[in-house]
């Protein structure tokens, strides 16, 4: 199991996102060219609606391709509210990755067999680049901009996430708050799969 810390802003355009790629502040800390990616993201549940009601994600993403299964659920007792536990398979086949996926830990087991539904989609591109903060910690900048689908509609996607992927936390939550204050950005407290949800 991996740990997700990240924390997400609203974005009001696709401007305001290159704006964002090519600020000197992003600029100076980079480590790498920035990725580009296509992300076919579907949500799924039991009919019952059971991993939604407990907050676990259950998520198969194409990125460029490349299909990657996954569980995500809170976790107990975190000191951040922004913290989940990530569990990934590489695989087309959520419902029978689930056991494998119960064994790595996911909060999935199930006493019989069950049925899974795509009920929510996210398809978006992301451009992505790690950053690397003045303590040394390394966070991901990513920029998503496509749409949200649910039983009942759509809604557009335009957010910038920043994730921890090494170190303490501080530098990278200060960074996220300089980059909200600079360009007027309203924090995200839904993820893509809680917005989906809504569209019902």
């Amino acid at each position: 199991m991996s740990t997700e810390l990240e924390w997400k802003l609203s974005v009001p355009d696709t401007s305001v996102l290159d704006d964002i790629l090519t600020d000197e502040a992003i600029r100076s800390r980079m480590t790498e060219t920035p990725r580009r990616y296509h992300m076919q993201t579907s949500y799924y549940d039991a009919p019952d609606r059971r991993f939604s009601a407990r907050r676990i994600t259950l998520r198969r993403r194409l990125e460029n391709e490349t299909s990657v299964l996954c569980v995500k659920a809170p976790l107990s007792g975190a000191a951040d509210s922004h913290a989940r536990g990530e569990w990934e398979l590489a695989g087309d086949d959520l419902s029978a990755a689930l056991p494998r996926l119960a064994a790595l830990g996911a909060p999935v087991s199930l006493p019989e067999p069950c049925e899974l539904l795509c009920l929510w989609r996210a398809d978006f591109v992301r451009r992505a680049v790690m950053l690397r903060m003045d303590d040394g910690s390394l966070c991901e900048l990513a920029l998503d901009f496509g749409s949200l689908y649910g039983p009942g509609g759509s809604c557009p996607l335009c957010e910038l996430e920043l994730e921890l992927k090494q170190g303490a936390p501080g530098a990278s939550l200060a960074f996220c708050e300089a980059l909200r204050e600079r360009y007027g950005l309203a924090a995200q407290e839904k993820s893509k799969f809680a917005r989906a949800r809504e569209l019902e």
